[in-house]
C-alpha cells in the first residue's frame, strides 16, 4: 500500500501556527492501494452517505412514481448552500407528496454558501427548514415513506422503515454488516453510521465502477449529480467546483467534521479522507492533494489548486500566511 502524507499546516509568516492530522484510504476496485495515517479509522460518514440513502427510493420505484427528475435526485444527494435554487427544488419535492416545510425533521440553519446567507439576510425572512443543507435528503426520505404507505411521522428515527432501508443500502455497498455498524443521530436528525475509512472508500469505488459499467441506479445518481453541480453544493462550494472543473469526471460528497468521500468512475477509484479535528479547511486541501498524488489531474485546475494552497489574509486584505498540505509528496 502506498503511503500518503496529507497533514495540513497553517502558517503565519514563516511559522507553522496550526496543524491538522489527516487520515485517508484510497481504493481501486476492492483493493486498498494507498492510505494516510490510519486508513481503517472508524468515524461517522455524515452527509457522504447521501447518494446511497437516495437509492432505496429509486429501486422501489417511488422516484418514477412521483415523476421526479434529475434536479430532485441531485438535491436528494446534496449538501446544498441554502440558495433560492435549492429551496425551490425542495419545496417542489414536498408539494408533490402533499407535504410542506414543517414536515421536515431537519431544523433550520443559516445557509452554508456565502451567496445563500447574503440573500437570506437581505430578504429579511426567517430561516426555515428548507435552508438546511439536508432538506433535499429529508424530502426524499419523506417521499420514500409516502410512496411505501409508511407513516411519515418519525421517518428520521433509526427504527423507522425509511432509515432501516437506508442503512441496509449502506451495508450493501460498504460490506459492513448492520450488526457491526454503530448508528447515531446526524446533525439533521436522521440516522448516521460509523464506518472504517477504507469501507467508505470501498463503497465509492464500487459505486464508481457501477457507474462506469452503466448500471441503472448508480448511473441515474451520477447523471443527476453531473447535470446539476450547483444543486450539489452551491455557489463557490467545493463539491460543485470539483464537478465543474473535472467536467463530471470526479464526484465528491462533503461530510461534517472533516470527512469527505470521492469517486473517479473511469478509474474505479474511491477514496475517503478524515481531518482528525474536523476542520473543513484541512479536508479540502487533503482531497485536492489525493487527486494530485493519484494522477487524476494532469494539472490541478486553478479553482481547485487554491484549496490545496490557500492564502490567509488579515482584515486589511494582506496575505499573512497560508493553508497547505505540509508534506506535498508521497513518503
Amino acid at each position: 500500500m502506498r503511503q500518503l502524507a496529507l497533514d495540513v499546516a497553517v502558517t503565519r509568516g514563516d511559522t507553522v501556527e496550526s496543524r491538522h492530522r489527516v487520515h485517508a484510504a484510497v481504493m481501486v476496485g476492492d483493493d486498498l492501494v494507498a492510505g494516510a495515517r490510519d486508513p481503517h479509522l472508524v468515524t461517522m460518514w455524515r452527509s457522504c452517505a447521501k447518494p446511497f440513502q437516495a437509492m432505496p427510493l429509486i429501486v422501489a420505484g417511488g422516484f418514477d412514481q412521483l415523476a421526479w427528475g434529475t434536479e430532485e435526485l441531485a438535491l436528494a444527494c446534496a449538501s446544498h448552500g441554502g440558495e433560492p435554487e435549492h429551496i425551490a427544488v425542495a419545496e417542489r419535492m414536498l408539494a408533490s407528496i402533499g407535504l410542506e416545510e414543517g414536515d421536515l425533521a431537519c431544523g433550520p440553519h443559516e445557509p452554508l454558501s456565502a451567496r445563500g446567507a447574503r440573500l437570506w439576510r437581505e430578504g429579511g425572512q426567517p430561516l426555515t427548514r428548507l435552508h438546511n443543507n439536508c432538506s433535499g435528503k429529508h424530502s426524499a426520505m419523506l417521499a420514500r415513506a409516502h410512496t411505501m404507505h409508511w407513516p411519515t411521522r418519525g421517518y428520521e428515527r433509526v427504527e423507522h422503515q425509511v432509515q432501516r432501508s437506508c442503512l441496509g443500502e449502506v451495508s450493501c455497498w460498504t460490506g459492513v454488516p448492520l450488526d457491526d455498524m454503530a448508528v447515531a443521530v446526524d446533525g439533521c436528525g436522521a440516522a448516521v453510521m460509523a464506518l472504517p475509512l477504507a469501507r467508505m472508500a470501498l463503497a465509492y469505488a464500487r459505486l464508481g465502477a457501477a457507474i462506469h459499467a452503466g448500471d441503472e441506479v448508480p448511473s441515474r445518481v451520477a447523471v443527476a449529480m453531473r447535470a446539476h453541480p450547483m444543486l450539489i453544493g452551491g455557489s463557490e462550494r467545493f463539491d460543485t467546483i470539483l464537478l465543474q472543473e473535472s467536467q463530471g469526471r470526479v464526484i465528491a460528497k462533503v461530510g461534517a467534521e472533516g470527512v469527505h468521500t470521492v469517486m473517479v468512475p473511469d478509474r474505479r477509484m474511491g477514496f475517503a479522507v478524515k481531518a482528525e479535528d474536523g476542520a473543513l479547511r484541512a479536508q479540502h486541501a487533503a482531497v485536492v492533494e489525493v487527486l494530485r498524488l493519484m494522477d487524476v489531474f494532469a494539472e490541478v485546475p486553478e479553482r481547485l489548486a487554491k484549496y490545496a494552497r490557500k492564502a490567509i489574509k488579515n482584515t486589511r486584505g494582506e496575505v499573512v500566511g497560508e493553508i497547505r498540505v505540509e508534506h506535498a509528496s508521497a513518503v
